[in-house]
């Protein structure tokens, strides 16, 4: 594709690296400036060029220039059709590399595989860089609109970019006209927002604050949403959204919300004095008068005396608090967790303790914990999503690349060091530190490696789960040797796992170009339509495309085991729609016993085919016996598979089930439910899945009859004393 550039000369552009792909736009390198990207529209409009004509025309400060930093990835010119039509088919932006989604380091699991050494100061330190970007985006009257945890990236230095900016709500001066942004996600958008249509209301600034505020909670208590808690009541927990409604801040201090914290969260008191202010503020009193919520420059000078109050562990120097707390509390949430330190020291990390699994402790699980809220829907947490492994290496990965983010987390804290000595803050909406004047760039060279030094670079990242670096990697590889499907291949495989699924269908597609008998993309695109589904318009269009691949797939090989699963899983999905769900249920059995027959060792095979006589029995008048198949299915997955938690969930919630129909093995039904729960809730926090282990507590607290203890006694593996 050819586009014309016109500032700051006329330049045409030939793009023809993809570097992803979504449902609007398409972003390619631009072959001559590294550091920018251009973003294609799939069908660009007169109020496309409209609205990147005002940006341009009021680009907001950026609050990190004088670092060297882009803290706002604002467009920097027109892209036209380079035919002499001229007109807007895009923009130039600047190229954002180095830098993760948020979600990476307020997630405890992902920031410690891919920056262990960000402690709890980095996080503070990012609120505050987050809120110092959002500050400088309000003072130039723009709005973020769909504030979330996806359109914002932070270095392992703690700078952050928000990005996506040409989603943002933009006004026009010239021509008194607002440009909206049409969407938002549920968990950020303020009470008076929720139901409501985005395209028909102008976003203010209100709006985006109590966003912020949701994602400064998240950043400083470990990924625990503020309306996230145990629901008292004896119904379905409510989703996200009513909560919100309803004003249940789960740490009011001011009202009575049904609402208990989830024991994984740290304790309130851990935040500082002026945090827990603003916290109550901002959902407290401006749950009614949106007024109220503090403004993102409040935010940037409480976190700055947060910050300027930390001290540090005698035990662990990694372990940064606010003075107002007599001890360590993370050496507290150490012990509570089993032993897996949030922010583990460098001795632990040199000796790759903090990746090993939960220390196991040899006392039984015989407490009753509180139980939280289902962190997921039921509908995702029973079906599969297999994290997608390359199709395979030229060569055997080096191990020594797994040291190198040890090392850059290692540089920034360094740094992080000698910035406390030698700076103070003295600009209200810049940070200060001279550690964020790092950057990625240093390591980067212009030469050209060969594909298989490329090829094996992303293999390896791919296996650190550094699935951005791996993109980039099998990219470079690509354009040495474009026929290269396997690179084609795992490049999607890379995408499938940071969700960019549309991306993953692209990739796959293209491979198959290249070799239409490649079962691996065949299976792979069907896995990648199906998550597609979940946010499609027309989710059976998309499922009748996964099952079309996992046909052709069979067609290739009929021994192709997972797609035989995959299909029967797609088959179910869809049957809980069908008129005929009896008859579609029953061809989804057919593929799950076709895959095991194929290979008996197929524990997965064994798991959903049970969930399909579980879910004929809920509509069976001969309900016993598809509940003692799913029983037998379940039990034959785990002695097949014996950490197979799910299966221990969902054999649990079946045997709840039979109980509720009384009997004379009723109250045997109903403690095996209780013992098969417990153990699902057992290795969800072994494995660290923290959401199924909130869907399990959840549902234990439904079978033990919504009496849920308000407070842990002791440790979660402690046993009960008398």
């Amino acid at each position: 594709m050819q586009v014309l550039r016109c500032f700051p000369r006329k330049e045409i552009l030939s793009l023809n690296v993809s570097l992803g792909r979504g449902g609007e736009a398409c972003v390619y390198a631009v072959p001559s400036d590294s550091n920018l990207v251009a973003k294609i529209y799939h069908k660009p409009t007169t109020a496309h060029a409209d609205k990147l004509q005002a940006m341009l025309a009021n680009p907001p400060e950026n609050p990190t220039a004088s670092l060297g930093h882009i803290s706002i990835a604002w467009p920097e010119d027109l892209l036209r059709a380079a035919d002499g039509k001229n007109s807007v088919l895009g923009f130039l932006m600047p190229r954002i590399q180095g830098m993760r989604p948020i979600i990476d380091f307020y997630n405890p699991r992902t920031r410690r595989q891919h920056c262990p050494l960000f402690n709890y100061q980095y996080l503070l330190r990012t609120a505050r860089n987050l809120a110092a970007a959002f500050a400088a985006l309000h003072a130039s009257g723009y709005c973020i609109g769909d504030v979330n945890e996806s359109n914002i990236l932070v270095s392992d230095t703690a700078l952050v970019t928000l990005i996506d900016t040409d989603s943002f709500q933009v006004p026009s001066p010239n021509n008194n006209i607002v440009y909206r942004c049409l969407v938002g996600k549920p968990e950020f958008t303020p009470p008076e927002l929720q139901n409501k249509t985005f395209a028909q209301h102008d976003r203010e600034i209100s709006h985006d604050l109590f966003g912020l505020a949701v994602l400064i909670f998240q950043l400083l208590m470990e990924g625990t949403h503020p309306f996230s808690g145990i629901f008292q009541g004896s119904i379905e927990p409510p989703p996200y959204e009513a909560r919100i409604v309803s004003g249940h801040f789960t740490y009011s201090q001011k009202r009575y919300v049904p609402y208990l914290p989830t024991p994984i969260a740290p304790p309130w008191e851990i935040l500082h004095p002026s945090l827990q202010e603003l916290f109550i503020r901002c959902f407290e009193e401006g749950h009614n008068n949106p007024r109220l919520r503090p403004n993102a420059q409040t935010w940037l000078s409480a976190i700055a005396e947060a910050e300027d109050s930390l001290i540090t562990c005698t035990t662990n120097p990694q372990h940064r608090y606010n003075n107002h707390i007599r001890s360590c509390p993370w050496c507290e949430r150490t012990v509570r967790l089993g032993g897996r330190d949030p922010f583990p020291s460098h001795r632990a990390i040199e000796a790759r303790e903090h990746l090993q699994p939960r220390i196991k402790s040899r006392k039984h699980y015989t407490q009753t914990p509180r139980f939280p809220q289902r962190a997921m829907s039921q509908q995702l947490a029973n079906y599969w999503q297999p994290l997608m492994t390359p199709s395979g290496s030229y060569y055997k990965p080096s191990k020594k690349s797994k040291l190198y983010p040890i090392l850059f987390c290692l540089l920034g804290f360094g740094l992080l060091g000698y910035a406390d000595v030698m700076i103070k803050f003295t600009q209200p909406l810049v940070s200060q530190n001279a550690y964020t004047q790092q950057t990625f760039k240093s390591l980067q060279t212009n030469d050209k490696i060969s594909f298989a030094d490329s090829y094996q670079q992303g293999y390896t990242a791919y296996k650190d789960r550094d699935y951005d670096k791996a993109i980039v990697n099998f990219t470079e590889a690509i354009e040495q040797e474009p026929t290269q499907a396997r690179a084609i291949v795992n490049r999607g495989n890379a995408r499938y796992n940071l969700k960019d699924y549309e991306g993953a269908v692209t990739d796959y597609s293209q491979a198959l170009k290249i070799q239409p008998n490649q079962i691996k993309a065949l299976v792979n695109r069907g896995n990648a339509r199906y998550m597609l589904a979940e946010y499609s318009n027309d989710p059976d269009h998309e499922y009748n495309l996964a099952i079309a691949d996992y046909n052709r797939a069979i067609g290739l090989d009929k021994n192709e085991v997972e797609a035989y699963i995959r299909r029967g899983i797609v088959r179910t999905q869809m049957a809980k729609y069908s008129g005929e769900s009896q008859q579609a249920y029953k061809t989804a059995i057919a593929d799950f016993s076709q895959a095991i027959k194929l290979n008996i060792s197929q524990a997965e095979a064994y798991f959903q085919r049970g969930v399909v006589y579980y879910q004929i029995a809920q509509y069976s008048s001969n309900y016993e016996q598809q509940y003692n198949l799913a029983i037998a299915d379940f039990n034959q997955a785990l002695t097949l598979s014996p950490r197979l938690a799910k299966a221990y969930l969902k054999r649990g919630m079946v045997r709840y089930e039979l109980a509720q129909y009384g009997g004379s093995e009723s109250n045997k039904n109903q403690t095996k439910s209780v013992e098969d729960i417990q153990a699902s809730i057992k290795i969800f926090l072994e494995q660290g899945d923290m959401d199924n282990y909130q869907q399990a507590l959840s549902n234990l607290c439904v079978v033990v009859e919504n009496k849920c203890d308000p407070l842990f006694q002791g440790p979660i593996d402690g046993e009960k004393t008398n």
